[in-house]
């Protein structure tokens, strides 16, 4: 008997937990965020995308070593930030 009460109570949980965990991210999806709202605002993520393949084929080409990969990806991560912040304020 207390094990079927046991088993009941911890799908009631479940599925208490599995219902607030989709109402939260119903609402945070509802949430602009700045890509979201760069686009929205009429620009395009064309600058994101291009940044990420001209990195992909920097990284193919670059000599080996990860210093020279991590300072290519630091300045692709800088532009788009930069991109972002200067779209999410128009």
């Amino acid at each position: 008997m207390s094990d079927s009460l046991d088993a009941r109570l911890r799908d009631e949980i479940d599925d208490q937990v599995a219902e607030a965990f989709d109402a939260y991210l119903s609402d945070r999806l509802t949430e602009p965020g700045p890509l979201r709202a760069s686009l929205t605002a009429g620009h395009s993520a064309r600058v994101v995308l291009g940044t990420v393949a001209l990195g992909a084929l920097a990284t193919a080409l670059a000599p080996p070593g990860v210093a020279v990969i991590c300072w290519i990806w630091g300045a692709i991560a800088a532009i788009d930030i930069t991109w972002l912040w200067a779209a999410r304020r128009r």
